[in-house]
């Protein structure tokens, strides 16, 4: 319609538009009929608070993303991961992911007493022990409440801690995308604590041996152990 008439303004039609004409019968609810027809299969359609309107979740001021090294944007290196939680039904359990901007290379983290920020430093810190110094240059997380001991995670990496600004998940989209491909073993609404650590190795042994295009059909787990020895 833009391209038709991008000259009137007045038949142009955005996203919103269409949100808010599908949700306005019902009071805002629709059918699980045709909720199931929707891609995320939400029947409701919350408004989201402004990022400007959220209260500060870290005692501890975090250091924005706009401070990280720039050769992190380059991905000429290995070891700037990006983080985040992906969560089960009603958010009560969760898995930590990382990925490795350069390779793409997963870790997952369990977290079976729960994800609050003690929790996922404490197995932040155990699955980070096995990755050399050398592969641990940054990480770079969302301002979640999971991450309010950003800074006993710091002396983790060469580079320190960052965070995305507030409401800005495409500033980590490489993690981003990963947590999408994970949702097909990890589906929303489940229990994710039903999930061994032997079943988390298994995961990510499919994904990080999976040839990709975007790293010229190679794979995560092959451009990681090149970069090592490098």
């Amino acid at each position: 319609m833009r391209a038709l008439w991008p000259d009137r303004p007045g038949r142009h039609l955005c996203h919103e538009t269409i949100y808010r004409a599908l949700y306005q019968g019902a009071k805002g609810v629709l059918s699980r009929t045709l909720t199931k027809k929707l891609r995320t299969g939400r029947p409701l359609r919350k408004q989201r608070r402004k990022a400007d309107q959220r209260a500060p979740r870290f005692a501890v001021p975090a250091t924005l993303i706009d401070e990280r090294p720039s050769v992190v944007e380059l991905r000429e290196r290995a070891g700037d991961w990006e983080g985040d939680l992906i969560t089960g039904r009603r958010n009560r359990t969760a898995i930590a992911t990382l990925v490795d901007r350069r390779t793409r290379f997963v870790r997952l983290v369990a977290l079976p007493d729960g994800h609050g920020a003690d929790q996922v430093h404490v197995r932040l810190t155990e699955a980070l022990r096995d990755v050399p110094d050398t592969a641990r240059m940054t990480l770079t997380w969302d301002q979640g409440a999971e991450m309010a001991c950003h800074d006993r995670l710091a002396p983790l990496f060469r580079d320190g801690v960052f965070v995305a600004h507030r409401g800005s998940p495409w500033q980590r989209g490489t993690n981003e995308n990963t947590n999408g491909l994970l949702r097909q073993y990890l589906p929303k609404g489940s229990d994710l604590s039903i999930h061994t650590a032997d079943d988390l190795r298994a995961i990510e042994a499919r994904l990080n041996n999976r040839p990709r295009k975007t790293l010229g059909w190679r794979t995560p787990a092959e451009l990681f152990a090149g970069a090592l020895t490098a």
